[in-house]
Protein backbone atom coordinates (compact mmCIF):
# COMPACT_ATOMS: atom_id res chain seq x y z
CA UNK A 1 0.00 0.00 0.00
CA UNK A 2 0.93 3.52 -0.59
CA UNK A 3 1.75 5.84 2.53
CA UNK A 4 1.21 9.22 1.75
CA UNK A 5 3.95 11.73 2.71
CA UNK A 6 0.70 13.81 3.73
CA UNK A 7 -0.07 11.29 6.40
CA UNK A 8 -0.13 13.79 9.26
CA UNK A 9 -3.69 15.14 7.59
CA UNK A 10 -5.92 13.18 10.15
CA UNK A 11 -8.40 11.38 8.23
CA UNK A 12 -11.60 13.08 9.96
CA UNK A 13 -10.26 16.78 8.46
CA UNK A 14 -10.71 15.44 4.75
CA UNK A 15 -13.19 11.90 4.86
CA UNK A 16 -16.33 13.52 5.27
CA UNK A 17 -15.72 16.50 2.85
CA UNK A 18 -14.57 13.87 0.45
CA UNK A 19 -17.78 11.81 0.41
CA UNK A 20 -20.04 14.48 0.50
CA UNK A 21 -18.11 15.72 -2.47
CA UNK A 22 -19.28 12.51 -3.83
CA UNK A 23 -22.49 11.99 -2.84
CA UNK A 24 -23.54 16.04 -4.29
CA UNK A 25 -23.41 15.54 -7.78
CA UNK A 26 -24.98 12.06 -8.10
CA UNK A 27 -27.96 12.95 -6.04
CA UNK A 28 -28.45 16.11 -7.99
CA UNK A 29 -28.28 13.88 -11.36
CA UNK A 30 -30.22 10.97 -10.27
CA UNK A 31 -33.17 12.85 -7.85
CA UNK A 32 -33.30 16.53 -8.27
CA UNK A 33 -33.07 16.60 -11.73
CA UNK A 34 -36.12 14.66 -11.70
CA UNK A 35 -38.20 17.36 -9.37
CA UNK A 36 -36.41 20.60 -11.74
CA UNK A 37 -37.82 18.98 -14.89
CA UNK A 38 -41.52 18.32 -13.49
CA UNK A 39 -41.27 21.80 -12.00
CA UNK A 40 -40.43 22.86 -15.92
CA UNK A 41 -43.16 21.02 -17.33
CA UNK A 42 -41.64 17.54 -18.65
CA UNK A 43 -43.71 14.89 -19.34
CA UNK A 44 -43.26 11.61 -16.40
CA UNK A 45 -41.26 9.05 -19.31
CA UNK A 46 -39.42 12.06 -20.76
CA UNK A 47 -38.11 12.53 -17.39
CA UNK A 48 -37.58 9.29 -16.82
CA UNK A 49 -35.61 8.51 -19.53
CA UNK A 50 -33.62 11.12 -20.41
CA UNK A 51 -32.61 11.58 -16.74
CA UNK A 52 -31.15 7.87 -16.26
CA UNK A 53 -29.54 8.40 -19.75
CA UNK A 54 -27.21 11.03 -18.43
CA UNK A 55 -26.07 8.50 -15.69
CA UNK A 56 -24.21 5.93 -18.22
CA UNK A 57 -21.09 7.35 -16.88
CA UNK A 58 -21.25 5.84 -13.39
CA UNK A 59 -21.56 2.07 -14.85
CA UNK A 60 -18.86 2.83 -17.75
CA UNK A 61 -16.20 4.44 -15.32
CA UNK A 62 -13.96 1.07 -15.04
CA UNK A 63 -13.10 1.70 -18.46
CA UNK A 64 -11.08 5.00 -17.80
CA UNK A 65 -10.04 4.05 -14.52
CA UNK A 66 -6.62 2.56 -15.09
CA UNK A 67 -5.63 5.48 -17.46
CA UNK A 68 -5.78 7.75 -14.24
CA UNK A 69 -2.91 6.20 -13.07
CA UNK A 70 -0.91 7.88 -15.55
CA UNK A 71 -1.12 11.26 -14.44
CA UNK A 72 -0.20 13.36 -11.62
CA UNK A 73 -1.81 12.16 -8.44
CA UNK A 74 -5.14 10.92 -7.13
CA UNK A 75 -5.69 14.64 -5.71
CA UNK A 76 -5.40 16.48 -8.98
CA UNK A 77 -8.02 14.51 -10.37
CA UNK A 78 -10.59 14.75 -6.67
CA UNK A 79 -9.70 18.39 -6.98
CA UNK A 80 -9.94 19.27 -10.86
CA UNK A 81 -13.13 17.29 -11.22
CA UNK A 82 -14.47 19.40 -8.26
CA UNK A 83 -13.91 22.42 -9.85
CA UNK A 84 -15.25 21.32 -13.35
CA UNK A 85 -18.26 20.03 -11.28
CA UNK A 86 -18.58 23.28 -10.31
CA UNK A 87 -18.40 25.19 -13.51
CA UNK A 88 -20.64 22.75 -15.62
CA UNK A 89 -22.99 23.25 -12.62
CA UNK A 90 -23.32 26.87 -13.17
CA UNK A 91 -23.43 26.23 -16.96
CA UNK A 92 -26.40 24.03 -16.42
CA UNK A 93 -27.66 27.10 -13.86
CA UNK A 94 -27.36 29.51 -17.04
CA UNK A 95 -28.89 26.79 -19.93
CA UNK A 96 -32.31 26.93 -18.17
CA UNK A 97 -33.64 30.44 -19.35
CA UNK A 98 -32.84 29.32 -23.10
CA UNK A 99 -35.37 28.23 -25.83
CA UNK A 100 -33.38 24.94 -26.15
CA UNK A 101 -32.70 24.84 -22.58
CA UNK A 102 -33.52 20.70 -22.47
CA UNK A 103 -30.64 19.51 -24.57
CA UNK A 104 -28.08 21.83 -22.95
CA UNK A 105 -29.25 21.20 -19.53
CA UNK A 106 -28.98 17.46 -20.44
CA UNK A 107 -25.80 17.72 -22.08
CA UNK A 108 -24.70 19.74 -18.69
CA UNK A 109 -25.60 16.66 -16.72
CA UNK A 110 -23.36 14.34 -18.91
CA UNK A 111 -20.55 16.35 -18.25
CA UNK A 112 -21.45 16.73 -14.54
CA UNK A 113 -21.88 12.32 -14.35
CA UNK A 114 -18.33 11.79 -16.52
CA UNK A 115 -16.71 14.12 -14.16
CA UNK A 116 -18.53 13.12 -10.81
CA UNK A 117 -17.44 9.56 -11.91
CA UNK A 118 -14.18 10.06 -12.41
CA UNK A 119 -13.81 12.06 -9.29
CA UNK A 120 -15.54 8.68 -7.66
CA UNK A 121 -12.68 6.78 -8.84
CA UNK A 122 -10.11 8.91 -7.72
CA UNK A 123 -11.53 9.75 -4.22
CA UNK A 124 -12.00 5.84 -3.64
CA UNK A 125 -8.22 5.70 -4.49
CA UNK A 126 -7.34 7.88 -1.80
CA UNK A 127 -9.20 6.69 0.53
CA UNK A 128 -7.71 3.48 0.01
CA UNK A 129 -3.84 4.49 -0.74
CA UNK A 130 -3.88 6.63 2.20
CA UNK A 131 -5.96 4.64 5.38
CA UNK A 132 -4.32 1.78 6.96
CA UNK A 133 -6.54 -0.83 6.69
CA UNK A 134 -7.58 -0.37 10.63
CA UNK A 135 -8.54 2.86 9.78
CA UNK A 136 -10.27 2.07 6.55
CA UNK A 137 -12.35 0.07 8.80
CA UNK A 138 -12.89 3.12 11.04
CA UNK A 139 -13.94 5.43 8.42
CA UNK A 140 -15.69 3.52 6.14
CA UNK A 141 -18.80 4.65 8.29
CA UNK A 142 -18.05 8.27 7.67
CA UNK A 143 -17.98 7.53 4.17
CA UNK A 144 -22.14 6.32 3.91
CA UNK A 145 -22.47 8.79 6.53
CA UNK A 146 -21.65 12.08 4.76
CA UNK A 147 -22.37 10.59 1.45
CA UNK A 148 -25.98 10.82 2.99
CA UNK A 149 -25.54 14.10 4.38
CA UNK A 150 -25.10 15.42 0.64
CA UNK A 151 -28.69 13.52 -0.02
CA UNK A 152 -29.97 15.65 2.86
CA UNK A 153 -28.80 18.57 1.65
CA UNK A 154 -29.34 17.96 -2.34
CA UNK A 155 -32.51 16.18 -1.98
CA UNK A 156 -34.07 18.12 1.26
CA UNK A 157 -32.65 21.68 1.88
CA UNK A 158 -32.06 22.71 -1.57
CA UNK A 159 -35.27 21.25 -2.94
CA UNK A 160 -37.23 22.54 0.06
CA UNK A 161 -35.28 26.30 -1.41
CA UNK A 162 -36.40 25.57 -5.02
CA UNK A 163 -39.99 25.00 -3.53
CA UNK A 164 -40.15 28.24 -1.69
CA UNK A 165 -38.60 30.43 -4.91
CA UNK A 166 -40.81 28.61 -7.32
CA UNK A 167 -43.52 30.89 -5.30
CA UNK A 168 -41.61 33.74 -5.04
CA UNK A 169 -39.33 34.60 -8.24
CA UNK A 170 -40.50 32.04 -10.23
CA UNK A 171 -39.69 28.51 -11.68
CA UNK A 172 -37.19 28.21 -13.94
CA UNK A 173 -34.98 31.54 -11.86
CA UNK A 174 -35.62 28.92 -8.89
CA UNK A 175 -34.32 26.01 -10.31
CA UNK A 176 -31.13 28.40 -11.81
CA UNK A 177 -30.46 29.40 -8.06
CA UNK A 178 -30.44 26.00 -6.28
CA UNK A 179 -28.11 24.04 -9.41
CA UNK A 180 -26.09 27.64 -9.06
CA UNK A 181 -25.84 26.67 -5.55
CA UNK A 182 -24.17 22.91 -5.94
CA UNK A 183 -21.80 24.42 -8.45
CA UNK A 184 -20.71 27.08 -5.79
CA UNK A 185 -20.45 24.66 -2.68
CA UNK A 186 -18.43 21.91 -5.60
CA UNK A 187 -16.00 25.15 -5.93
CA UNK A 188 -15.61 25.54 -2.25
CA UNK A 189 -15.48 22.05 -1.57
CA UNK A 190 -12.27 21.83 -3.60
CA UNK A 191 -10.50 24.87 -2.40
CA UNK A 192 -10.69 23.03 0.41
CA UNK A 193 -8.92 20.08 -0.43
CA UNK A 194 -5.94 21.87 -2.02
CA UNK A 195 -5.13 22.33 1.57
CA UNK A 196 -6.13 19.29 2.96
CA UNK A 197 -6.87 16.54 0.85
CA UNK A 198 -3.53 13.97 0.66
CA UNK A 199 -2.32 13.25 -2.49
CA UNK A 200 -3.66 9.27 -2.96
CA UNK A 201 -0.08 8.04 -4.13
CA UNK A 202 1.54 9.17 -7.72
CA UNK A 203 1.28 8.03 -10.71
CA UNK A 204 3.46 5.05 -10.70
CA UNK A 205 1.69 1.99 -11.71
CA UNK A 206 0.50 2.58 -15.30
CA UNK A 207 3.40 4.15 -17.62
CA UNK A 208 1.07 4.07 -20.96
CA UNK A 209 -2.04 3.78 -22.57
CA UNK A 210 -1.09 0.18 -23.59
CA UNK A 211 -0.57 -0.75 -20.36
CA UNK A 212 -3.40 0.82 -19.04
CA UNK A 213 -5.20 -0.91 -21.40
CA UNK A 214 -3.12 -4.46 -20.88
CA UNK A 215 -3.89 -4.14 -17.27
CA UNK A 216 -7.77 -3.40 -17.89
CA UNK A 217 -7.62 -6.62 -19.63
CA UNK A 218 -6.23 -8.50 -17.02
CA UNK A 219 -8.83 -6.86 -14.60
CA UNK A 220 -11.92 -7.97 -16.48
CA UNK A 221 -10.76 -11.39 -17.19
CA UNK A 222 -9.91 -12.21 -13.39
CA UNK A 223 -13.48 -10.91 -12.89
CA UNK A 224 -15.33 -13.32 -15.23
CA UNK A 225 -12.87 -15.92 -14.17
CA UNK A 226 -14.22 -15.92 -10.27
CA UNK A 227 -15.94 -18.59 -8.66
CA UNK A 228 -20.63 -17.92 -9.16
CA UNK A 229 -19.56 -14.65 -11.11
CA UNK A 230 -22.48 -15.15 -13.57
CA UNK A 231 -24.71 -15.20 -10.14
CA UNK A 232 -23.13 -12.73 -8.49
CA UNK A 233 -23.81 -10.21 -11.65
CA UNK A 234 -27.58 -11.75 -11.45
CA UNK A 235 -28.06 -10.92 -8.06
CA UNK A 236 -26.24 -7.57 -8.49
CA UNK A 237 -28.75 -6.79 -11.27
CA UNK A 238 -32.13 -8.30 -9.86
CA UNK A 239 -31.62 -7.17 -6.56
CA UNK A 240 -32.50 -3.47 -7.87
CA UNK A 241 -35.11 -4.59 -9.94
CA UNK A 242 -38.14 -2.92 -8.41
CA UNK A 243 -36.44 0.47 -7.03
CA UNK A 244 -34.54 1.07 -10.26
CA UNK A 245 -38.52 1.76 -11.47
CA UNK A 246 -39.82 2.93 -8.13
CA UNK A 247 -37.21 6.05 -7.50
CA UNK A 248 -37.71 7.90 -10.65
CA UNK A 249 -41.65 7.74 -10.32
CA UNK A 250 -42.07 8.65 -6.16
CA UNK A 251 -41.28 12.00 -6.81
CA UNK A 252 -43.34 12.23 -10.01
CA UNK A 253 -45.93 11.30 -8.31
CA UNK A 254 -45.63 13.04 -5.15
CA UNK A 255 -45.88 16.47 -7.16
CA UNK A 256 -48.44 15.36 -9.54
CA UNK A 257 -52.00 16.98 -9.28
CA UNK A 258 -54.73 14.93 -7.55
CA UNK A 259 -56.81 15.19 -10.78
CA UNK A 260 -54.30 13.02 -12.55
CA UNK A 261 -53.60 10.53 -9.49
CA UNK A 262 -50.78 12.48 -7.30
CA UNK A 263 -50.64 13.85 -4.21
CA UNK A 264 -50.40 17.13 -5.24
CA UNK A 265 -47.79 18.08 -3.08
CA UNK A 266 -45.12 21.26 -3.26
CA UNK A 267 -41.77 21.15 -4.69
CA UNK A 268 -40.73 21.85 -0.66
CA UNK A 269 -43.05 19.76 0.50
CA UNK A 270 -40.80 16.84 -0.92
CA UNK A 271 -37.99 18.34 0.40
CA UNK A 272 -39.13 18.15 3.94
CA UNK A 273 -40.69 14.81 3.28
CA UNK A 274 -37.13 13.36 2.23
CA UNK A 275 -34.62 15.74 3.38
CA UNK A 276 -35.71 14.93 6.99
CA UNK A 277 -38.12 12.12 7.35
CA UNK A 278 -37.04 9.73 4.44
CA UNK A 279 -33.04 10.56 5.44
CA UNK A 280 -33.23 10.14 8.64
CA UNK A 281 -35.02 6.89 8.02
CA UNK A 282 -32.13 5.87 5.55
CA UNK A 283 -29.56 6.24 8.28
CA UNK A 284 -31.15 4.50 10.87
CA UNK A 285 -32.10 1.42 8.41
CA UNK A 286 -28.19 1.56 6.86
CA UNK A 287 -26.77 1.55 10.81
CA UNK A 288 -29.55 -1.38 12.17
CA UNK A 289 -29.11 -3.62 8.74
CA UNK A 290 -25.26 -3.84 9.32
CA UNK A 291 -25.43 -4.64 13.11
CA UNK A 292 -28.37 -7.30 11.88
CA UNK A 293 -25.63 -8.60 9.45
CA UNK A 294 -22.71 -8.68 11.76
CA UNK A 295 -24.73 -11.01 14.27
CA UNK A 296 -26.30 -13.82 11.55
CA UNK A 297 -23.54 -13.18 8.83
CA UNK A 298 -24.24 -11.98 5.23
CA UNK A 299 -25.31 -15.64 3.65
CA UNK A 300 -28.02 -15.92 6.68
CA UNK A 301 -29.37 -12.39 6.30
CA UNK A 302 -29.51 -12.09 2.49
CA UNK A 303 -33.12 -12.92 2.13
CA UNK A 304 -34.75 -11.35 4.49
CA UNK A 305 -32.71 -8.48 3.65
CA UNK A 306 -34.14 -8.57 0.40
CA UNK A 307 -37.65 -8.71 2.03
CA UNK A 308 -36.76 -5.44 4.39
CA UNK A 309 -35.59 -3.91 1.09
CA UNK A 310 -38.60 -4.38 -0.92
CA UNK A 311 -41.38 -5.08 1.18
CA UNK A 312 -41.99 -1.60 1.96
CA UNK A 313 -42.67 -0.42 -1.74
CA UNK A 314 -46.32 -1.05 -0.67
CA UNK A 315 -46.61 2.15 1.24
CA UNK A 316 -46.64 4.07 -2.46
CA UNK A 317 -49.87 1.61 -3.66
CA UNK A 318 -51.43 2.37 -0.59
CA UNK A 319 -50.78 6.21 -1.10
CA UNK A 320 -52.04 6.38 -4.92
CA UNK A 321 -55.34 4.55 -3.60
CA UNK A 322 -56.05 6.59 -0.94
CA UNK A 323 -54.45 10.26 -1.63
CA UNK A 324 -54.69 11.57 1.42
CA UNK A 325 -54.54 15.01 2.60
CA UNK A 326 -52.40 14.66 6.00
CA UNK A 327 -48.96 15.43 5.30
CA UNK A 328 -47.98 13.17 8.58
CA UNK A 329 -49.86 10.15 6.76
CA UNK A 330 -46.75 10.87 3.64
CA UNK A 331 -44.37 11.31 6.03
CA UNK A 332 -44.82 8.26 7.68
CA UNK A 333 -45.01 6.27 4.32
CA UNK A 334 -41.86 7.57 3.44
CA UNK A 335 -40.04 6.82 6.48
CA UNK A 336 -41.21 3.13 6.64
CA UNK A 337 -40.19 2.92 2.89
CA UNK A 338 -36.54 4.27 3.24
CA UNK A 339 -35.92 2.88 6.94
CA UNK A 340 -36.30 -0.90 4.81
CA UNK A 341 -34.29 0.76 1.60
CA UNK A 342 -31.44 1.52 4.23
CA UNK A 343 -32.14 -1.79 5.88
CA UNK A 344 -31.94 -3.78 2.88
CA UNK A 345 -29.22 -2.03 0.72
CA UNK A 346 -26.80 -3.14 3.31
CA UNK A 347 -27.50 -6.80 1.44
CA UNK A 348 -26.23 -5.77 -1.71
CA UNK A 349 -23.19 -3.50 -1.03
CA UNK A 350 -21.33 -6.36 1.69
CA UNK A 351 -22.33 -9.04 -1.24
CA UNK A 352 -20.24 -6.59 -3.59
CA UNK A 353 -17.52 -6.10 -1.22
CA UNK A 354 -17.33 -10.25 0.25
CA UNK A 355 -18.39 -12.30 -2.62
CA UNK A 356 -16.84 -9.98 -5.88
CA UNK A 357 -14.38 -7.90 -4.92
CA UNK A 358 -11.65 -10.48 -3.16
CA UNK A 359 -9.02 -10.89 -5.16
CA UNK A 360 -5.78 -9.57 -6.77
CA UNK A 361 -7.52 -6.40 -8.02
CA UNK A 362 -9.91 -5.69 -5.42
CA UNK A 363 -10.41 -1.70 -5.87
CA UNK A 364 -11.02 -2.86 -9.55
CA UNK A 365 -13.38 -5.85 -9.26
CA UNK A 366 -15.38 -3.45 -6.78
CA UNK A 367 -15.92 -0.37 -9.33
CA UNK A 368 -16.77 -3.16 -11.97
CA UNK A 369 -19.57 -4.37 -9.63
CA UNK A 370 -20.88 -1.22 -8.66
CA UNK A 371 -20.66 -0.45 -12.32
CA UNK A 372 -23.03 -3.58 -13.01
CA UNK A 373 -25.27 -2.60 -9.57
CA UNK A 374 -25.80 1.01 -11.10
CA UNK A 375 -26.65 -0.42 -15.14
CA UNK A 376 -29.13 -2.63 -13.07
CA UNK A 377 -30.48 0.17 -11.47
CA UNK A 378 -30.72 2.22 -14.97
CA UNK A 379 -32.43 -0.39 -17.19
CA UNK A 380 -35.61 -0.23 -15.16
CA UNK A 381 -35.33 3.24 -14.53
CA UNK A 382 -35.29 4.02 -18.16
CA UNK A 383 -38.50 2.49 -18.94
CA UNK A 384 -40.58 3.37 -15.48
CA UNK A 385 -42.10 6.25 -17.35
CA UNK A 386 -43.18 5.02 -20.16
CA UNK A 387 -44.93 1.91 -17.97
CA UNK A 388 -46.33 4.48 -15.16
CA UNK A 389 -47.89 6.73 -17.95
CA UNK A 390 -49.28 3.87 -20.12
CA UNK A 391 -50.95 1.97 -16.61
CA UNK A 392 -51.29 4.88 -14.16
CA UNK A 393 -49.93 5.19 -10.91
CA UNK A 394 -52.14 3.05 -8.82
CA UNK A 395 -51.23 0.25 -10.69
CA UNK A 396 -47.78 1.02 -11.94
CA UNK A 397 -47.06 0.88 -8.00
CA UNK A 398 -48.67 -2.81 -7.91
CA UNK A 399 -46.73 -3.61 -11.16
CA UNK A 400 -43.59 -2.82 -8.63
CA UNK A 401 -44.19 -5.37 -6.18
CA UNK A 402 -44.32 -7.67 -8.70
CA UNK A 403 -41.65 -6.68 -10.01
CA UNK A 404 -39.92 -7.37 -6.33
CA UNK A 405 -40.34 -11.09 -7.40
CA UNK A 406 -36.85 -11.46 -8.79
CA UNK A 407 -34.93 -9.93 -5.70
CA UNK A 408 -36.70 -12.40 -3.62
CA UNK A 409 -35.54 -15.63 -6.19
CA UNK A 410 -31.64 -14.48 -6.85
CA UNK A 411 -31.52 -13.63 -2.68
CA UNK A 412 -32.78 -17.47 -2.46
CA UNK A 413 -30.69 -19.20 -5.13
CA UNK A 414 -27.65 -17.12 -5.02
CA UNK A 415 -24.43 -19.13 -3.82
CA UNK A 416 -22.09 -17.96 -1.86
CA UNK A 417 -18.48 -18.24 -1.94
CA UNK A 418 -16.56 -19.71 1.09
CA UNK A 419 -13.95 -18.03 3.15
CA UNK A 420 -11.18 -20.32 1.20
CA UNK A 421 -12.61 -19.67 -2.14
CA UNK A 422 -12.83 -15.40 -1.88
CA UNK A 423 -9.47 -15.22 -3.20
Amino acid sequence: MIRDKFKSKHPATWVPTLYFSEGLPFVATATVSVLMYKSLGLSDAQIALFTTLVMWPWTLKPLWGPVLEMFKTKKHFVVGTQFVGGVAFGLLALSLPLDGFLRYSLAMFVIIAFNSATHDIAADGVFINTLSPKEQARYVGWQGAFYNVAKVLSQGALVYVAGRLEVTIGVTEAWMVVMGLFGVILILMGLYHIKMLPSGGAATKVQSFGEAFQTFGQIVKSFFAKKHIFWGIAFIILFRTAEGQLTKIVPLFMRAAREDGGLGLLTSDIGIAYGIFGAAAFVLGSISGGYFVAKRGLKSSIFMLAVIFNVPDVVYAYLAYTLPTNFAIICTAITIEWFGYGFGFVGIILFMMQQIAPGKYKMAHYAFATAVMNLGFMLPSMISGYISDYVGYQNFFLWVMVATIPSFLVAWFVPFKEVKDIE
